[in-house]
C-alpha cells in the first residue's frame, strides 16, 4: 500500500507553499531565498551547475526571476561581474517578469533578453523569456519565431512546448471541428518527435486541458460536453497513452515533471478514472500547479483540494 500523501499547507500561506513554482527542487527553494535577501553567490552556483541541462536551467531561471526583487539583485549581481552570461540571463528574464507584471516596459525586457542570447548562443533560456514576453504582448508570428528559436537549441524544451500548446489551444477551429483543432495535431507531432524517454509524451493531454480551458470559458461553467471532451475517443487514447509513459518511465529526474503530473491528474479524473488519478496525486506530494486546476477560472486552491480528496476516497 503507498504511504498516504503529506498534509496540505493551510491558512495564508497555503498558496505559497502548495503552488511554488520550484516544484521539488530543494536546491533551488533554498538558493532563491537567499537570493531574495540580496545573496547571490549561491545563484551563481546554482546556475553554473545547469550547463547543457536547458530544461533544468530554464526552470531554476524562471523561479529566480519571478521573484520581486529579482531585478535589483541580478543587476547587482551584473554591476559585480559584467562578464557572468547567467547574470545576463537572469536580468532579462527578470526583467520580463517586470513588464509582465506591468512595472517595465516590454521594448526594454525584449532587448535585454536579445543582448543575453547573444552572449551564449546555445542558450535557450532567453529565447524563452522572449516567448513568455511575446505571449502577453507580441503579434502570433513573434510567437511563433521565438518558439522555433527555443526548439533549435533544444528540441524538447519541456517550458516552451507548453506554451505553444496553450497558445494554440486559443485558436478558433477550422470550420468550427473542434476534433479536428490543430493543436492536436502539434501536440501529436512533438511527442512522436522526440525519445521514447521524453516528458513531451505527455503533450497530448496538455492539449486537451487547454482546449478545455478555452471552451469551458467560451460556454460558461455549464460546459455541456466538458464529458464527451474527456471521454471520446481521442482523448480515451492519448490519456491511456500518457499514463502507460509515466507509468514505464516516470521521469522523477525531470526538473518539471510535477506539471505533467497535475495535467494528467485533472484529465483522470475528467475522464472518471480517480483510482488512476490517485497514483499520481500520491506522486504530486505537495507539489500542485496553478494550471490546470484553475481551468476555467476556478479558485485553484479549492480544485486541487477537491480533487485530491475525490480520488484518494475512492483509492
Amino acid at each position: 500500500m503507498s504511504p498516504p500523501p503529506p498534509p496540505l499547507p493551510r491558512a495564508r500561506k497555503r498558496d505559497a507553499q502548495l503552488f511554488d513554482s520550484a516544484l521539488c527542487d530543494t536546491e533551488l527553494v533554498d538558493v532563491r531565498s537567499q537570493f531574495t535577501q540580496g545573496r547571490w553567490s549561491k545563484a551563481r552556483a546554482l546556475l553554473v551547475a545547469t550547463a547543457d541541462d536547458w530544461d533544468r536551467r530554464g526552470h531554476r531561471v524562471v523561479a529566480l526571476a519571478e521573484t520581486p526583487a529579482a531585478t535589483a539583485w541580478s543587476r547587482e549581481w551584473l554591476l559585480a561581474e559584467p562578464d557572468s552570461v547567467d547574470a545576463a540571463t537572469l536580468l532579462a528574464c527578470a526583467t520580463v517578469f517586470g513588464a509582465l507584471r506591468g512595472k517595465g516596459a516590454p521594448e526594454a525586457a525584449e532587448d535585454a533578453c536579445r543582448r543575453a542570447a547573444a552572449l551564449l548562443p546555445a542558450d535557450p533560456t532567453p529565447w524563452l523569456g522572449l516567448l513568455l514576453l511575446s505571449r502577453a504582448f507580441g503579434s502570433e508570428e513573434e510567437f511563433s519565431r521565438h518558439f522555433d528559436q527555443v526548439r533549435a537549441r533544444h528540441r524538447e524544451h519541456h517550458h516552451a512546448h507548453h506554451l505553444m500548446v496553450a497558445k494554440l489551444a486559443e485558436r478558433a477551429p477550422a470550420a468550427g471541428h473542434d476534433p479536428l483543432h490543430e493543436v492536436y495535431d502539434f501536440a501529436a507531432w512533438a511527442a512522436e518527435e522526440s525519445p521514447a524517454d521524453s516528458p513531451l509524451a505527455v503533450l497530448p493531454v496538455i492539449a486537451h486541458a487547454e482546449r478545455y480551458r478555452v471552451l469551458a470559458a467560451t460556454h460558461g461553467h455549464t460546459f455541456e460536453s466538458a464529458g464527451q471532451h474527456w471521454s471520446g475517443r481521442r482523448a480515451r487514447q492519448v490519456l491511456r497513452s500518457a499514463f502507460d509513459w509515466w507509468l514505464e518511465w516516470e521521469r522523477e529526474d525531470h526538473p518539471r515533471n510535477r506539471v505533467d503530473l497535475n495535467f494528467l491528474a485533472h484529465a483522470k479524473l475528467c475522464e472518471g478514472r480517480p483510482a488512476e488519478a490517485a497514483a499520481l496525486f500520491h506522486r504530486i506530494g505537495r507539489h500542485a500547479t496553478r494550471a490546470p486546476w484553475s481551468y476555467p477560472d476556478l479558485d485553484p486552491h479549492k480544485a486541487f483540494l477537491a480533487a485530491r480528496n475525490a480520488a484518494l476516497g475512492s483509492a
